[in-house]
């Protein structure tokens, strides 16, 4: 059975996962884990925008 969440849930599940996953692997490419995030939550083209920005905006 499967549990319906907010998407503002999935897309603070996928910060959380692409963080973890950044953290284990230091040359994970962000690109890459952002599409997989995207797959794996379900996400939408804006969501998809937003972790982009998310994620260039810690990097600076």
């Amino acid at each position: 059975m499967t549990t319906i969440m907010p998407q503002s849930e999935l897309t603070k599940k996928a910060v959380k996962w692409i963080s973890d996953k950044r953290r284990d692997d230091a040359g994970a490419r962000l690109a890459q884990l952002i599409e997989q995030a995207a797959m794996r939550f379900n996400l939408s083209p804006k969501d998809v925008e937003f972790l982009q920005r998310f994620f260039k905006d810690q990097e600076k």
